[in-house]
């Protein structure tokens, strides 16, 4: 599995359509979308996923009122420059953990085979909601599209085959046999994705499935996050040895501890080589609270693209010490603050809506 600052060919989105996700504030969230739509497609493709011809209609809409397509481009199959639709009915649009996890071969290029294949890990929107047979269909139907290799992890529970549940907001890796993930999220009883797979099960079907030689287990992930420990909440690799963690200054908050406590794990790990990570702190913003919930805003939920980083911003004081600390970390890449205090009503940011396709010869994109 490549690092996400390695090349991509496209970034892969569902367009919003379930009102039930953002309950009074729906209304601002396509133009939220148009904002990241109108960043990304500067610098690589953006596959838009879409309920029907209807829903594509209204997309390049709104697309063409914020001036990201032309006028020419409004109407469904029309040219839409580095903007592409395709008709996958979804339930949701988070396509980080609905969508495939791709890979890349980096041997064989020379015997024809191809560079860029998907897994398609089961999806059960994260053991909590009942709506998710759409979703569950996403990743194949993807990887059928760009006609790559597929993949459906399985693992032995009692001798027999069973798919692996996992999402792709729950690990996070350095693209050269590392993979940082939470203890909360894989092996916690709570909103339990795989009963009766074992920690060693796991880190096995990393290995054969993602080429991981070492993975990290961090302990919880923040407050108000439904998906139950998603590491792209706290902690991200940004680049092979480096990772910057989200960290609770506050001894009052909530988030206090199991924040320090991921420090204290990440000071002490290694990569696949045996080396030393190097741990940037990233501050938290102040809770956000909407209707009385508490609600999982982190600057951590970043989205590396193609000579850009997306980074979710709260109307915060620490907004400014998250952007410089992020972009003294990427000096090639221009860092763009998304503001998301009403995105993240839906219980996601940047990071969590977006799927990157690697950059590979012979894939379709």
């Amino acid at each position: 599995m490549p690092a996400e600052w390695e090349p991509h060919a496209a970034t892969w989105i569902a367009w919003p359509q379930n009102r039930s996700d953002w309950p009074g504030k729906f209304e601002s969230i396509p133009w939220i979308y148009a904002e990241i739509v109108r960043h990304l497609a500067r610098v690589e493709r953006v596959n838009i996923l879409v309920q029907s011809e209807d829903e594509e209609a209204r997309a390049r809409a709104v697309l063409v009122r914020a001036h990201i397509l032309p006028e020419k481009a409004g109407k469904p199959g029309s040219r839409a420059g580095n903007v592409t639709f395709l008709s996958v009915r979804t339930n949701r649009v988070w396509t980080r953990d609905s969508g495939p996890i791709f890979v890349s071969r980096r041997r064989g290029l020379a015997e024809g085979l191809s560079s860029v294949g998907a897994t398609a890990w089961r999806f059960n929107a994260w053991a909590k909601y009942s709506d998710w047979k759409l979703d569950t269909l996403v990743a194949s139907r993807i990887a059928e599209h760009l006609r790559v290799p597929l993949w459906r992890p399985q693992v032995k529970v009692n001798g027999k085959a069973r798919r692996i549940v996992l999402e792709g907001g729950s690990i996070d890796v350095n693209g050269r046999g590392t993979l940082i993930t939470t203890e909360e999220c894989l092996l916690g009883k709570v909103q339990q994705r795989n009963p009766g797979v074992t920690r060693e099960q796991l880190e096995q079907a990393f290995a054969e499935y993602l080429g991981v030689r070492k993975t990290i287990w961090l302990s919880r992930g923040i407050a108000g996050d439904d998906t139950h420990g998603h590491v792209d909440d706290i902690v991200r690799f940004v680049g092979p040895r480096t990772v910057v963690t989200a960290f609770e200054a506050d001894r009052s908050d909530v988030n206090y501890e199991p924040l320090r406590d991921n420090f204290a794990r990440l000071i002490r790990s290694t990569d696949q080589s045996g080396e030393a990570l190097r741990v940037v702190k990233l501050p938290m913003p102040e809770p956000v609270y909407f209707e009385g919930q508490r609600l999982p805003a982190s600057y951590a939920n970043f989205y590396i693209a193609n000579k850009l980083m997306l980074v979710p911003v709260f109307g915060d004081a620490n907004d400014r010490i998250a952007l410089n600390t992020l972009a003294s970390l990427f000096p090639a890449r221009q860092v763009v603050g998304i503001y998301c205090r009403d995105f993240i009503w839906g219980l996601g940011a940047l990071h969590c809506m977006t799927q990157q396709q690697p950059a590979g010869s012979g894939t379709k994109v």
